[in-house]
């Protein structure tokens, strides 16, 4: 599976648009790269490990001429898959169905409790001062 089938594949789990998965996507590839570079660690819990480990220099052979060559010392990204991974690749237990939680609905304004203009008060006084008028 290559990246854009990856991004159609969760785009068609999850409905949303392929745009939105290719950033999420690429957002995730950035953060892991980010933190491997700094020399962190970035565990998913069921899914694996991504670590940077160093590799010692060590001497290779060109295999044209059987010559000795100095391969140098260098930082290397490794992944090592977690146990729920491993049982579901070996066959030893199934992937689970996948459970996405629903998106929340846009939130609904609240409702006025006097949507009508409230009475005014003033309406007593005015038959008041109507009686006053005519005596």
């Amino acid at each position: 599976m290559n990246r854009a089938e990856l991004v159609e594949s969760v785009a068609k789990s999850t409905g949303q648009p392929k745009s939105e998965v290719t950033r999420t996507l690429s957002a995730l590839v950035y953060t892991i790269t980010g933190a491997l570079s700094k020399g962190d660690k970035v565990t998913l819990v069921g899914f694996g490990t991504f670590e940077r480990r160093q590799r010692k220099a060590r001497t290779g052979r060109n295999p044209r001429t059987l010559a000795p060559l100095r391969i140098a010392a260098a930082k290397v990204p490794a992944f090592r898959a977690g146990k729920e991974l491993k049982d579901i690749v070996n066959g030893r237990s199934k992937q689970p169905t996948l459970v996405l939680a629903k998106p929340k609905a846009a939130a609904k304004p609240a409702k006025k409790a006097a949507s009508k203009p409230a009475k005014k008060a003033h309406k007593p006084m005015k038959k008041a001062a109507k009686k006053a008028k005519k005596r």
